[in-house]
């Protein structure tokens, strides 16, 4: 027994010498070649042992040993890493044609169809016809002020709940609460329908395609190491198709009562007024044979896909940051609860249109962009060999802009990791620093990305958030753990967008609110 273990012992330990001899002479030639630099790799798995639940934080640590430019591999995959606004500007605006591709990923192109939906197809005709779509159809102002009522009557509601906790003097799951409170006004704006409702399709569908970005968001082997390609080793293939044949199922039971009632309306004339919700409008560029490009029914469902996905906790996450910031900084707290009480008084309740008269509450909002971006990642890959800062970058090389490192670039921001929303006022910048934009022209402040692939969602979120968080300061007081002066913890937790490692709970304490009987 003991021979046959020497037997194939001598052969096996050959074996990963010859692969870490190969790893270190093709390290060589990178080098020789002008790629960026480049920490040491593993056989098989390359840099993968580098990285940690939280890739981000990992990718920040990686920075900061080996500089704005680093080259890498996860598994057999080449991958890029750019962590300073100088570098970011020069990929995402002087060389953005060469990554408006978002990587392939085999369990997002499963679940949407083979990339039919907006997110992960690639750029070309289809992808510019649906930023059209949602510009000026979808996501565009025209069709947001048209949900105004919706995002008011849902906000209203959210806070008559947090009253009547505050009347109990119970304890608030304050993310949980916000969660919910986007979810209801995502889902009446595209299926007119509440997602708290019992027995609601629209719950069902929130709660698939949860269950969808779980699985999206999976790390397959197939997707990095080359010879696991073919394989399905962490038995995804039947998880995939069982939630995507339900989600299937579901949507086309959503479309056709949608059709149904669109054609009854036709039929009887009622067409009236009503405002159509966001599958109606997709609905109608799928029945026009005249359209500029028609839709399929997959594209109006990995769409659909797309919207729950991204929208249902991105605003919610980023007002529970601001909140959580402001409850451990009393006074910021109460110069900006003394801006809305100025502004908009007591008798009425704070509304979309106070926010351009609220600078306080607009610099707290972009502090809190800056620290807690949403979208920590830009994760994009290279269409054809570029240069970048002087390196060469082969083609078909995976991105990622740490967007998290650069908002924390000492080199751009005074003592980065302080919650200071005054560095965005005239206080201590130029009367026009108030003014800087979050929209993807500074390069040291990109919470919704840059160029033509930068997020649609961003309007939405810019009406959306202010309002809640400022709804938040002006009708309540928030208490954490035993005593007034309690703090709450700034841990972050894993995922694609920037999730608290715990939700903010906190004991709301109701202010003089005629305005919110319930």
């Amino acid at each position: 027994m003991a021979a046959d273990i020497q037997d194939y012992a001598i052969p096996f330990l050959i074996f990963l010498a010859s692969i870490l001899l190969v790893q270190i002479m093709l390290a060589k030639i990178r080098r020789n070649a002008g790629l960026p630099p480049s920490p040491r790799a593993l056989p098989i798995i390359g840099h993968m042992h580098l990285l940690s639940r939280i890739p981000h934080q990992a990718f920040h640590k990686l920075s900061a040993r080996y500089g704005p430019l680093v080259y890498f591999f996860i598994g057999s995959k080449p991958c890029l890493l750019a962590s300073t606004p100088e570098v970011a500007k020069e990929i995402l605006k002087i060389n953005e044609a060469n990554f408006l591709n978002r990587p392939k990923v085999a369990n997002l192109d499963y679940l949407t169809y083979g990339s039919a939906d907006f997110a992960t197809i690639y750029y070309g005709p289809h992808w510019k016809f649906m930023k059209k779509l949602c510009m000026t159809e979808i996501l565009g102002s025209r069709t947001l002020n048209q949900f105004l009522p919706i995002r008011c009557e849902e906000r209203e509601r959210f806070l008559k709940l947090v009253l009547k906790r505050a009347e109990a003097k119970e304890a608030v799951d304050v993310g949980g609460e916000l969660m919910r409170l986007t979810n209801n006004i995502i889902s009446r704006m595209l299926l007119r329908t509440r997602c708290s409702d019992t027995e609601n399709e629209a719950d069902d569908v929130r709660e698939l395609v949860k269950e969808l970005n779980n699985l999206g968001a999976k790390f397959n082997l197939s997707d990095s190491i080359w010879f696991c390609k073919n394989f399905d080793l962490q038995g995804f293939e039947k998880r995939l198709k069982d939630a995507r044949d339900r989600y299937d199922a579901m949507m086309e039971r959503i479309m056709k009562e949608h059709q149904d009632a669109r054609k009854r309306k036709k039929e009887t004339g009622d067409e009236g007024d009503t405002v159509k919700d966001m599958l109606d409008i997709l609905l109608d560029i799928y029945e026009d044979e005249n359209a500029e490009k028609r839709l399929t029914r997959e594209n109006i469902k990995a769409f659909i896909m797309n919207i729950f996905g991204a929208g249902t906790d991105t605003s919610s996450i980023t007002v529970e940051w601001g909140l959580a910031e402001l409850i451990n900084h009393p006074i910021m707290m109460e110069k900006v609860r003394q801006e809305i009480d100025s502004v908009v008084g007591r008798s009425r309740l704070v509304q979309e249109s106070d926010i351009a008269s609220l600078p306080y509450l607009q610099a707290i909002v972009k502090e809190t962009l800056r620290l807690h971006p949403t979208g920590p990642l830009i994760v994009r890959e290279s269409l054809e060999d570029c240069t970048i800062a002087g390196y060469r970058i082969p083609a078909k090389t995976r991105l990622f802009v740490n967007i998290w490192s650069l908002g924390r670039d000492p080199n751009h921001w005074e003592n980065p990791l302080e919650f200071r929303p005054e560095r965005f006022t005239s206080e201590e910048w130029s009367a026009n620093s108030n003014m800087m934009d979050v929209r993807g022209q500074h390069f040291h402040l990109l919470p919704f990305g840059s160029g033509r692939r930068s997020c649609p969602g961003a309007s939405f979120a810019l009406q959306f958030v202010p309002t809640t968080l400022a709804a938040l300061i002006q009708c309540f007081e928030w208490k954490v753990g035993d005593g007034e002066n309690g703090t709450v913890d700034m841990d972050e937790g894993p995922g694609l967008t920037l999730p608290r490692a715990h939700s903010l709970v906190c004991i709301p304490v109701s202010r003089p609110c005629p305005f919110l009987a319930i």
